[in-house]
């Protein structure tokens, strides 16, 4: 095929034990999934249809375990905030997935990072304008090792936790999940059709805050492992 330029290279992200990678298509993000997390944000908790937003593929950084990744302070954001959350990777694509069979559509869980210029998205969200330059820019989706589903049949009431230098910052269960795994897969695929390939951060716990340059960030959700992503 003659491309009129050069293609860029597929985003992948590894697969724990073995030497496969998964290939990125979307990534899917589905906003205040966690009760406390919406308090403090300010909104009313209540059980009220999930809602969706979007990252580009190459969003992707991916923290390999015993290394720290970097990834760069952004440009036009004084109130850099990190949000540590469970991945899910779809394997198996579908429209329309009943709940009680969507578990069978997921390939595997990682730990991930929504990372999100609060002040632009404040100032979007009071404007009734998109999220897009508060959540999809560069280097805002920091991944680690996928784990193939099999291998992680707790991760649903597994701990979450994320630490700034050390610090604790972001502690919960993944149970307190407003819309569990299998209902967020379900109500996403009535958006769109999902295809293997796509990956959905599943909503962060309360205690998201703001990073500096030079901070790191090591959270990580039992049975998955950990990430270290330090802000550059």
């Amino acid at each position: 095929m003659n491309y009129a330029v050069s293609p860029v290279p597929a985003v992948t992200v590894p697969v724990a034990g073995s030497g496969a990678v998964f290939p990125v298509r979307r990534i899917y993000c589905v906003g205040r999934n966690y009760a406390a997390h919406a308090r403090e944000m300010g909104f009313d908790p209540d059980r009220e249809p999930p809602f969706f937003f979007c990252k580009p593929a190459d969003a992707i950084v991916v923290a390999a375990p015993g290394q720290t990744a970097e990834i760069a302070y952004p440009p036009r954001t004084a109130n850099f905030h990190h949000e540590i959350e469970l991945v899910l990777a779809i394997g198996r694509g579908g429209r329309n997935i009943p709940v009680d069979t969507a578990l069978e559509h997921v390939f595997g869980y990682a730990v991930g990072l929504d990372m999100t210029r609060r002040d632009l998205q404040f100032q979007l969200r009071d404007k009734g304008r998109p999220w897009d330059v508060a959540k999809a820019f560069d280097q805002s989706a920091p991944i680690g090792l996928l784990h193939p589903a099999a291998s992680v049949p707790a991760v649903h009431d597994a701990q979450i936790w994320l630490q700034v230098d050390g610090v604790d910052r972001q502690r919960s269960t993944v149970k307190h999940l407003i819309w569990s795994v299998a209902e967020t897969v379900s109500t996403l695929s009535e958006y769109f059709e999902l295809v293997p390939g796509d990956l959905v951060y599943t909503g962060t716990p309360e205690g998201v805050g703001a990073v500096a340059r030079g901070q790191t960030m090591r959270g990580g959700i039992d049975g998955l492992g950990e990430i270290s992503v330090r802000v550059a």
